[in-house]
């Protein structure tokens, strides 16, 4: 199969002469802030005029410092583990997840062969109703 991209372009070699194409003023223009050599400009800096997020109204409010945020976990995770009672701690010892954050949370999707006792900060719908189908428990912490 022919290459989409007949050659590889090669990087940009600066302040290496007139002839590089890129000699003189190495790219950099003529003189200014980003001219000079360890020019670093915190993000959303503008030269000293008054920046855009503090030029546009502040509406509404913000909840993402209380948003919670779950770890998840399907039930056929669940299914392969050979314990009968799954704990938040049981999941982080197994690495199916790796930091609880706000709690964690059971999903639905896969299919459970046997009766678990499944203790968890939250479950959904459809988790629940399979976890009971087969004669399990659901344990809300």
């Amino acid at each position: 199969m022919k290459s989409k991209f007949p050659y590889k372009k090669r990087r940009k070699r600066i302040g290496c002469g007139i002839g590089s194409g890129h000699g003189k003023t190495s790219t950099k223009g003529h003189k200014g802030q980003r001219a000079r050599s360890g020019k670093q400009v915190r993000q959303g800096f503008e030269g000293g005029q008054n920046p855009l997020y503090r030029r546009l109204p502040k509406r509404g409010f913000n909840r993402a410092a209380f948003k919670k945020v779950y770890a998840i976990v399907n039930l056929q995770a669940l299914a392969k583990l050979e314990e009968n009672e799954v704990t938040p701690e049981l999941l982080l010892a197994k690495g199916i997840i790796h930091e609880l954050h706000s709690g964690l949370k059971i999903l639905g999707s896969g299919e459970l062969k046997k009766a678990l006792t499944v203790k968890a900060h939250c479950f959904s719908a459809s988790a629940k109703t399979k976890i009971e189908a087969q004669g399990g428990q659901v344990v809300v912490l």
